[in-house]
């Protein structure tokens, strides 16, 4: 049986691996990760088998679990230099999601519980959802975003590749969150965040520009 490969030892893949299980995915769960005092060890009820580059030898699915959406857009990008075929990528999605069929859902994703698609929401790859975000009709999720738990976006919002959207926020309808840009916890967004831009606040504002290069 194919077994399930979580890359990143993290919260996420404790959470990612709790869905696995309920899902009944075939095979064993296990954990890849960089940091070599992991190696050997048990990460909640996975194994750690060694750094990323194992997820090679293996045939297993793969699920990248790494809370940073710019840190997953990177080790894609490794990976697949490394030769991972794209095809491999799974996607967890809790038994309790609400996923109407005009939704679309990417691949690699991760869906915890409560999560809400209302109607017409598209959803990159490697996409983040944590419990009890509501999705309402018309957004759209880029690629590699990560929004905590309890966000709630109204009709037509969209969301940039890489960005973070922290727990319980509030994003008005319409309104565009750029790439990598971050939106701090419990924050109101009413209007536009460009890329790159931090804003928190109710209403929010900006804090600071990411002058690094995005990537």
């Amino acid at each position: 049986m194919t077994g399930l490969l979580l890359v990143g030892a993290t919260g996420l893949a404790r959470e990612a691996t709790a869905v696995a299980v309920m899902v009944r995915h075939p095979g064993p769960v296990q954990v890849v990760d960089d940091d070599a005092a992991r190696w050997g060890t048990l990460h909640g009820l996975a194994p750690v088998l060694g750094a990323v580059e194992t997820a090679i030898e293996l045939d297993h699915d793969v699920v990248l679990t790494l809370g940073k959406g710019r840190v997953r857009r990177r080790t894609a990008a490794r990976l697949e230099m490394l030769g991972l075929d794209a095809g491999r990528y799974a996607s967890l999605v809790h038994p309790r999601v609400v996923l109407p069929g005009s939704c679309w859902l990417g691949t690699g994703c991760v869906a915890l519980d409560g999560v809400v698609l209302t109607a017409d929401v598209e959803v990159g790859d490697h996409v983040v959802l944590m419990s009890h975000v509501s999705l309402t009709v018309g957004c759209v999720v880029e690629s590699f975003a990560t929004l905590g738990a309890g966000v709630a976006l109204g009709a037509g919002v969209h969301v940039g590749s890489g960005a973070e959207i922290g727990m319980n926020a509030s994003v008005r309808e319409g309104v565009r969150i750029g790439r990598d840009a971050t939106v701090g916890m419990g924050s109101v967004v009413l209007e536009d965040v460009p890329a790159g831009e931090t804003w928190a606040g109710v209403p929010a504002r900006r804090l600071r520009t990411r002058v690094t290069s995005f990537g």
